[in-house]
């Protein structure tokens, strides 16, 4: 299953899952995994897709679980939160790697204040800029020229091109959040865990 991890590279030809659609190691029949390996595998894609560590990810079940409502909803939603995540889902970069490397670097301001942790939650009211001493670099420069994708108006975010600046109008929903992957199968892991 394609990932994008690579940003624009996985919707071209390049893409590794086009190239190799088969798993590594020789090519022998495999096994139907059991329920275990179906949990495992599902909760690493979703560590992978944002790109979380084992700990960090299992603090966040932890929260989510603690809160009312659906826990996979609650765990998808504190991930959509992330600052890197929602630098990336405004159009400020290519990946969650690409986000991540920039949140971690000093490009963003948030409400006013340098923020370098890309595992930081926003809330609904923040506002997240490029600083201006940034605004002029070359990545930027090419953000602008070649136009980023206009985020819907009912969406979650909301995107000011010229000055760079993401809006967070309110908490994602469920159907605005990533859904490449089944949440179920992750709580099933980690109910028995936690």
């Amino acid at each position: 299953m394609k990932l994008y991890l690579k940003g624009k590279r996985c919707l071209s030809g390049r893409c590794a899952m086009e190239l190799r659609n088969f798993p590594p190691g020789p090519r022998r029949r495999r096994r139907k995994p059991t329920d275990y390996a179906l949990h495992l595998i599902e909760k690493q894609m979703v560590r992978n897709i944002f790109g979380v560590g084992e700990r960090q990810f299992r603090r966040y079940f932890v929260r989510a679980k603690r809160t009312p409502g659906v826990t996979g909803e609650e765990l998808v939603r504190l991930l959509e939160r992330r600052l890197d995540n929602v630098v990336f889902r405004a159009g400020l970069a290519d990946s969650r790697r690409q986000a991540r490397q920039l949140v971690a670097h000093r490009h963003f301001w948030l409400n006013g204040r340098v923020v370098d942790r890309p595992s930081f939650l926003v809330r609904a009211g923040d506002v997240v800029e490029v600083k201006p001493e940034r605004r002029n670099r070359k990545y930027y420069q090419i953000l602008k020229e070649e136009g980023i994708d206009e985020l819907p108006s009912d969406f979650w975010l909301g995107l000011d091109v010229e000055r760079l600046r993401i809006d967070v109008k309110r908490m994602p929903t469920a159907d605005e959040m990533e859904e490449n992957f089944n949440q179920l199968l992750v709580v099933e892991y980690y109910s028995n865990r936690v």
